[in-house]
């Protein structure tokens, strides 16, 4: 089991009396999620890195966010000169296990393109819905969003960065009048709300996510030349300190996958698999909309043969309906301080199938660093019993990587060319600039003096003699009603009037103007 795998899983660790029972993850049930709980330094990070490392050598692509930086270390092989070997050497013998160190193959992304290749979406990719509900719009403010989707489809106006959709809002709100007889109300109130929700988005980071080249998923799911699944490895230090940036990204990965992925049932091994680090982060304060939209791509992305894998602190994170659908778990030590922390080592302790050997609470408040109580779907997709396992040594290097040797593998990446650059087309902000500045031109020009200064032969022409006094404005008066600023508005809107009606349907979280 140097590679490890078994015959039909990936092999974990050691259980039962001596740890010498294996205790394997099978690939067939891969699809039917996880969770990896359990108090700070108590072996998470390294459970994980063991699953990565075993999807991989079964071909299976892997995508997970790297908090701390610890997780590079699947890109460089461990070694005999670690300071851990003796320590694994011996666990390795213990569960009976083959230890040989080994690298993977790793792609590394960074939403801020300082770590890794940028990763990016558009707007119309990310789709009304979808953003209404990760900002947490309210009905009306949802239905302004909507015609400003449907108008930018219909007059042609790609909506790639968050630029492109503040302008469209503007442009939403100055033909309110015009478009309330056909798609309601637009208030001022809703395209104001709708703007300052996107500025906390926008503060978090996301103008850097929003735009072009976006992100093709057949590039994360993509296997080594030697048949292993690509470990793709977001950096996410940065990430953990936005989460409303984290989750949009998140959930705007699952939805692509979902909408894009054809059914597949329960194949013999999954297609890609995602482990969300800090898990905690998808649904703390979340609207209960957004937890209804990840609740319902967990339970149903199964079938596109897609795994997700959630690591957290305490199982009660995650909520009690995503919970029920995590199939393959890892519970490390948790410490019950707290009544609280005391029901939650309870409630947790009563979702394993129980093993007459030990107590399952008492068990889960006692396992050491590196050990786990761990449960993994059966063969015929009932619960297995519950067991301490202590969890193999993992072949990759156990901590990060140096700057140098990040640094090399993004440059031999072949995804550099594709990404590292950004584009910039023309969209919705550019076009309605355009406009704007065409319809100011055409005002200015409308209104320039009739009176010219006429020169003949170096001879000035007089002037036309000044109006009678009687047909003058009142002193103090305003400026003459046929102003920059009046003509302007008058033939913007008759540009606008031109272009109206022109309408092309849209799915919700359709792609548009991806690039391709």
């Amino acid at each position: 089991m140097s590679a490890g795998l078994t015959g039909a899983g990936i092999f974990v660790g050691g259980g039962g009396e001596g740890y010498g029972q294996p205790q394997e993850l099978l690939l067939k049930a891969g699809n039917r999620h996880g969770l990896i709980a359990g108090a700070t330094g108590t072996g998470k990070t390294v459970t994980l890195q063991v699953l990565a490392e075993g999807f991989s050598a079964a071909g299976v692509p892997v995508f997970l966010a790297d908090v701390k930086g610890d997780l590079a270390g699947l890109a460089a092989a461990g070694a005999e000169t670690g300071p851990l070997h003796e320590a694994f050497r011996t666990r390795a013998a213990m569960i009976g296990h083959d230890l040989a160190y080994r690298a993977y193959p790793v792609t590394f992304w960074d939403l801020f393109g300082e770590q890794g290749h940028p990763v990016r979406a558009t707007v119309t990719e990310m789709g009304p819905l979808l953003l209404a509900r990760l900002l947490d719009l309210s009905a009306p403010q949802e239905g302004v969003l909507n015609i400003a989707f449907h108008l930018a489809d219909a007059e042609g106006l790609a909506l790639l960065d968050l630029a492109d959709l503040r302008a469209m809002l503007v442009h939403v709100g100055e033909r309110a009048a015009e478009l309330k007889l056909r798609y309601g109300t637009v208030s001022a109130e809703s395209v104001g709300a709708i703007q300052r929700q996107l500025l906390i988005l926008e503060n978090q980071g996301a103008a850097q996510f929003f735009g072009e080249p976006a992100l093709d998923l057949a590039d994360i799911m993509t296997l080594a030349p030697d048949g292993r699944g690509q470990i793709n490895i977001l950096a996410a230090d940065r990430l953990m300190v936005r989460p409303r940036l984290y989750a949009t990204f998140l959930l705007w990965l699952l939805s692509e996958l979902f909408e894009e992925l054809p059914e597949v049932g329960d194949p013999e091994r999954p297609r890609v698999v995602f482990f969300f680090d800090e898990a905690h982060l998808l649904f703390d304060d979340a609207p209960k909309a957004l937890l209804d939209k990840i609740e319902q791509v967990a339970r149903l992305i199964r079938s596109k043969g897609v795994g997700l894998y959630f690591i957290t602190q305490n199982p009660a994170d995650v909520p009690e309906d995503i919970l029920g659908q995590l199939g393959n778990r890892v519970q490390h030590a948790l410490r019950a301080f707290t009544a609280k922390d005391q029901k939650d080592l309870q409630r947790a302790a009563e979702t394993y199938r129980p093993n007459p050997r030990f107590d399952t609470e008492t068990a889960i408040r006692e396992v050491g660093t590196g050990e786990a109580v761990t449960s993994f779907l059966e063969p015929k997709g009932a619960p297995g019993m519950v067991e301490r396992t202590l969890v193999r040594p993992p072949q990759s290097r156990l901590g990060p990587l140096a700057a140098g040797e990040r640094a090399a593998l993004r440059a031999a990446s072949p995804l550099g060319a594709k990404y590292d650059q950004a584009v910039d087309r023309p969209s919705a902000f550019e076009i309605l600039t355009a406009r704007t500045q065409k319809a100011g031109a055409e005002a200015a020009t409308a209104d320039a003096p009739a009176a010219k200064l006429e020169f003949n032969r170096a001879r000035r022409f007089e002037a036309p003699q000044p109006e009678p006094k009687a047909a003058r404005r009142p002193a103090g008066s305003a400026a003459r009603s046929d102003s920059i600023a009046e003509v302007f508005g008058k033939s913007l809107a008759r540009q606008l009037g031109r272009e109206a009606g022109q309408q092309i349907l849209r799915g919700v979280l359709g792609s548009l103007f991806k690039a391709r």
